[in-house]
């Protein structure tokens, strides 16, 4: 490796800037404007990140969640963009997007996707940006993703402070649900599917794996049920022809079968996350837990397995489904089970196109003095917003800003790597807006 993924030490921090400063001449004199650009505003870009990430916005919060969009709608607007924020229906109990455009008919139009809720709900101990060190922070949402956010604003802060914006087509999409999107999807995701299919590319700013690596594939995101019925009867009778297997002995049937028969696909991933059987259940399936009762004398009467599926294509997640259902369907006796599926996130498939695109990134990178860029492994990747506009336009993800522990009270961002990681974005989005359509 280069670089370490997560933590950069000084001194590696200080080899690429010094090998930024040796590769200069190969930047345009707008590109070097835009380099200056962003050292210069780096220290409010670091109080801007502060300021966002002591609002707490965790998913349900949604007064929180409107909050940092407001914050960043005014930044927005200081720098050109016209903004909306898109309500959505108070049923979903979600507080909606900020979305923030130019208009323009100069190369590429680009689609730019962030999210302003966290992990971290507004009943959370951990609240608040702290220092660990001259170079660590920690906070809820520091990296995933309030990090990335920044890195998108403080980029364009610095092509539109250089004149390097007019006559572009941008579109920004920070959604407010990406941890937890709302339901149906056919509303909560309309706005952001709407702006990818008026555009060319899509960037996403999730948390980074490195200088040397981005995003081109993530996995979809599935969830799954299956819900069994036995003969409840004494237990001295199971296994006879009157009474047969029971509930417990269908589902550990199924789950095994599932684990044999249904995994092989490369990147074909399914978990049963959670499980219940006996003689009554109390089900909360909607907030993921239950209460059972049984006997060890009473045959199970009931039992339910809930988890989830990660598939890379629509077609691997019609195959596993299909061999889930026939396993399913082929019962012990006395036994009936149904399994039913709900769509979460589609995957974002490795095309041809994000693999072009991933070129330019590198180039940039290394034009740059970073390193040559190379497409991460998507087994290692959950699913985001740009899986949602993958089959309309070309996309890169994982652009924003490095840290550990996302989704833990020690998620941490990297401070030393926010200025060079939004001079790639800058540089970047000015090589693709100067990109004939």
């Amino acid at each position: 490796m280069f670089l370490s993924r997560f933590t950069i030490p000084l001194v590696i921090i200080g080899i690429l800037f010094q090998s930024a400063f040796a590769k200069a001449q190969q930047l345009s004199k707008p590109e070097q404007q835009l380099i200056a650009q962003v050292s210069k505003n780096n220290p409010e870009a670091i109080q801007f990140l502060e300021e966002v990430v002591n609002i707490n916005s965790g998913t349900l919060h949604l007064e929180g969640v409107k909050e940092v969009g407001d914050v960043f709608t005014k930044a927005f607007q200081n720098i050109g963009f016209d903004t909306q924020w898109i309500e959505m229906p108070p049923e979903m109990n979600r507080a909606g997007h900020l979305f923030a455009t130019t208009k323009g008919n100069k190369g590429k139009r680009l689609l730019l996707i962030g999210h302003l809720d966290t992990v971290f709900e507004k009943d959370s101990e951990f609240q608040q940006f702290e220092m660990v060190n001259d170079s660590i922070a920690k906070g809820p949402g520091a990296n995933d993703m309030k990090g990335g956010n920044v890195v998108v604003l403080y980029a364009l802060k610095a092509l539109y402070e250089s004149g390097l914006l007019k006559d572009s087509q941008i579109t920004i999409a920070f959604t407010g649900d990406e941890e937890s999107t709302g339901k149906p999807l056919s509303i909560s995701r309309k706005p952001l599917i709407d702006a990818a299919k008026q555009s060319d590319i899509a960037l996403g700013f999730e948390t980074s794996t490195g200088f040397d690596n981005a995003t081109v594939a993530r996995r979809g995101s599935s969830n799954w049920n299956v819900t069994v019925t036995g003969k409840r009867a004494h237990s001295s009778g199971i296994f006879s022809e009157y009474t047969g297997a029971g509930a417990n002995f269908e589902l550990a049937r199924i789950l095994h079968q599932f684990y044999t028969d249904v995994k092989g696909e490369e990147l074909l991933t399914f978990n049963p996350g959670m499980m219940l059987g006996g003689t009554s259940m109390d089900l909360k399936a909607q907030e993921s837990k239950g209460a059972i009762f049984g006997k060890g004398n009473v045959v199970a009467q009931t039992a339910y397995a809930q988890g989830g599926l990660r598939f890379i294509s629509e077609e691997q997640k019609e195959r596993a489904r299909a061999k889930m259902r026939e396993v399913v369907a082929n019962n012990l006796p006395h036994t009936s089970a149904k399994v039913e599926f709900q769509d979460s996130y589609p995957a974002m498939r490795p095309t041809p196109e994000n693999y072009e695109l991933l070129e330019v990134l590198s180039q940039v990178s290394q034009d740059l003095g970073q390193p040559k860029v190379e497409g991460y492994d998507p087994g290692k990747r959950g699913a985001a917003d740009v899986s949602f506009v993958a089959a309309y336009v070309a996309c890169l993800d994982g652009l924003g800003t490095m840290g550990t522990g996302a989704h833990t009270p020690s998620e941490t961002v990297n401070l030393n790597t926010i200025e060079m990681l939004t001079q790639r974005t800058a540089i970047l989005i000015y090589r693709l807006i100067n990109t004939p359509r």
